[in-house]
């Protein structure tokens, strides 16, 4: 049975079995090589706005829980599997992926060849795409869709008001989120390390945010291309140097165009649990999360900002620091969500700075 279609801005049309809700979709259509974590890639911010195709082979084995969510609602655009489970087997599950989608309104394609997909996004490089129930009709969807790259998706998944996470007594430390599309995880990782945490929308001004005197200020991961952040530039640009700042991701991209810095897309971008980085401080390695379309470009930096990670894959930019002042930030996702947990010491890292050691 055919009964949903993935058109690509290439020509390309590929038929498959619908799942999720009954509803048509269009957006940027990337892959994602994590092989576990389907919950947490489905509620991450930094998806919005694009049809997302793992490329682990079976999706919902396990079913979906109450825990894994890194957001309030699922924020992809569309999702394309090879199979989804509809029997899932686990002691926290309480609906299933299929279900899931569909509550959220989301559709869903399965019965797709995803390694021959991946491929072509490999080669092609990432291409808009829309689902349909028919050819005809995901083409024209397409037709009519705005490009990824035209839309400002943060202003899709900021809070709209601030909220502080957790329900505790004041911590000793209060960092402050500028949320540009923050996953839940960063916030549970600083409130462990005794920080009071606190998340504001994308378009709190530097003033706004430092006349609630904190001791840092992160500014999170999030979807879209940073050169329509001016409005977030500006902001990052009036809290250099008046308190610690943290980047992580499209945070990172932000600092990096508040110095100067440029930023460009990636042919099929970072996105998966398995990419290694390395610190060029310490030479180490480390296998990281990532998922980014973007990237900065090293040689538009100042002089006093230093490249201090960089991709083992591809030698792109992923980690920065100023020389002088209390900045620093990183391309890839230390808290993880899905992924390993080998950089989780970043937090720690942002801690020693807010108390005036520095990065290491």
């Amino acid at each position: 049975m055919t009964d949903r279609y993935l058109a690509l801005e290439d020509g390309t049309v590929i038929a498959g079995r619908a799942f999720g809700a009954d509803a048509a979709a269009a957006g940027e259509t990337v892959f994602s090589t994590s092989m576990t974590g389907y919950q947490e890639m489905l509620t991450d911010p930094s998806f919005a706005g694009q049809i997302v195709v793992p490329t682990y082979p079976m999706i919902g084995n396990y079913g979906i829980n109450r825990r894994d969510a890194e957001s309030a609602r699922v924020r992809v655009a569309g999702f394309v599997v090879r199979e989804h489970c509809e029997l899932p087997s686990h002691a926290l599950s309480v609906e299933t992926v299929d279900g899931y989608l569909r509550s959220a309104g989301v559709p869903g394609l399965w019965g797709v060849d995803t390694r021959a997909l991946t491929r072509r996004l490999r080669t092609r490089g990432v291409m808009m795409g829309a689902l349909g129930p028919s050819a005809a009709e995901a083409s024209a969807l397409l037709a009519a869709a705005r490009s990824y790259g035209e839309t400002d998706h943060v202003g899709e998944v900021t809070a709209p008001e601030p909220f502080r996470w957790g329900d505790g007594p004041g911590r000793p430390r209060r960092v402050l989120v500028s949320d540009y599309g923050v996953k839940y995880n960063i916030m549970r990782l600083l409130e462990s390390r005794g920080i009071e945490v606190t998340a504001f929308p994308a378009t709190a001004s530097a003033d706004e945010l430092l006349a609630r005197s904190p001791d840092g200020v992160l500014l999170s991961p999030g979807p879209g291309d940073p050169a329509l952040l001016d409005y977030a530039v500006e902001t990052a640009r009036g809290l250099v140097g008046r308190v610690p700042v943290f980047g992580i991701c499209l945070g990172n991209q932000v600092l990096a165009r508040a110095f100067g810095g440029r930023t460009y897309k990636l042919k099929f971008g970072h996105r998966g649990a398995n990419h290694p980085v390395r610190d060029l401080r310490t030479r180490r390695a480390y296998v990281t999360a990532q998922n980014h379309g973007y990237s900065v470009d090293a040689d538009s930096l100042p002089a006093d900002v230093e490249v201090t990670h960089v991709s083992l894959n591809d030698g792109t930019v992923e980690g920065l620091r100023h020389r002088s002042m209390p900045v620093m930030a990183i391309q890839y996702h230390s808290e993880a969500s899905p992924g390993p947990r080998d950089s989780e010491h970043v937090f720690d890292e942002f801690v020693r700075m807010m108390d005036g050691d520095g990065p290491l």
